[in-house]
């Protein structure tokens, strides 16, 4: 054991060991507490910071195409700076002054960066009201977590967005974190978040952020582009482990891993489609108007509310063999 005292020997063991441990104990208070609503959220912090610097630029810009790329640039710039920085400097500072209270905090961050329980917990409440026969709250429950149109959604509808949105969100909300935890810890973890939040905010092809969430939402596509890869892989392989059809779901990642305008949304869906014997995506309503997608996966069998659970069975053996591959990786790093 390293000598942990604040004139300890062995400031690299500490740097390396201390950060290890926050990354398993923030991946164990996310699986068994969710986000509790009642503490202060990081990200929610977060996107308070791209929201006051977005009218902070808005009005010391010019109102042009040239000026809106400019300041959407320059948030990019200024809030992975603030998001990168500020954990950086205050936990090397804790670490070197108190390791303890160091690995509290990076621990508690850690926490805030996954979201592997409050995805299943979120769209177990539409797999509740679908099991009581209650459409009405199924839709409104669905509707708190995608962001299609869900007031005209049937049952099997529902059912659907609720599979699509758990297995395109295994990895962003989990997957992804986990990732860049393990190779910069909480900092850089908290840089990947408030890319993810910036694009959530303002990656829209609107007239309002043609051009000021441009660069967010090529940086956001940048950073997922490697965890979205792999959380597909994850995926297979946790389909093979967990009893479901893991040669379906390769087959399908194979094919349809591009059925999506995004680059990096479609893998986890192949992969759950695939394993599940479902037929995902498909077109949908957003705002009153008809989107044409194509589909994901085979249909080989109706959906059905279970399918819901399964997603997030599908969901959580993902997360936890990144989070074996994590812990080894960062093995690694303390080892050589």
């Amino acid at each position: 054991m390293p000598d942990l005292t604040p004139y300890g020997t062995n400031p690299l063991m500490i740097f390396l060991l201390l950060p290890t441990a926050a990354l398993l104990f923030g991946f164990i208070l996310d699986m068994l507490l969710g986000d509790p609503r009642s503490l202060p959220h990081l990200i929610r912090g977060i996107g308070g910071l791209i929201g006051y610097l977005e009218r902070l630029l808005r009005r010391a810009l010019p109102r042009s195409s040239r000026g809106e790329l400019w300041g959407g640039g320059i948030l990019v710039l200024l809030v992975v700076l603030i998001c990168g920085g500020l954990p950086a400097l205050l936990l090397g500072g804790l670490y070197r002054l108190r390791p303890w209270a160091g690995l509290l905090l990076e621990s508690l961050i850690c926490w805030q960066l996954l979201a592997t329980r409050s995805l299943k917990q979120e769209s177990m409440k539409v797999y509740d009201a679908l099991a009581a026969k209650d459409l009405t709250g199924a839709r409104h429950a669905v509707s708190m977590i995608v962001g299609r149109d869900t007031a005209s959604l049937d049952e099997a509808g529902v059912a659907r967005a609720a599979v699509e949105t758990v297995a395109e969100n295994t990895a962003d909300g989990s997957l992804a974190p986990l990732f860049y935890i393990m190779l910069g810890g909480a900092p850089l973890g908290c840089v990947y978040k408030a890319i993810n939040t910036m694009d959530s905010m303002l990656g829209y092809k609107n007239q309002r952020y043609l051009y000021f969430g441009r660069i967010a939402a090529k940086l956001d596509d940048f950073a997922n582009f490697i965890p979205a890869r792999l959380a597909g892989f994850l995926m297979i392989l946790s389909a093979f482990l967990l009893g479901f059809d893991g040669k379906n779901a390769w087959r399908i990642f194979l094919r349809d891993r591009k059925n999506h305008a995004s680059p990096n949304s479609a893998h986890t869906e192949a992969a759950c489609a695939g394993a599940l014997g479902l037929q995902l995506a498909g077109n949908a309503y957003y705002f009153g108007q008809l989107y044409e997608k194509p589909t994901i996966g085979d249909n080989l069998r109706a959906i059905e509310p279970a399918d819901i659970v399964r997603a997030n069975r599908l969901l959580y053996g993902t997360a936890w063999l990144m989070l074996g591959l994590a812990l080894l990786v960062r093995a690694g790093f303390i080892l050589f």
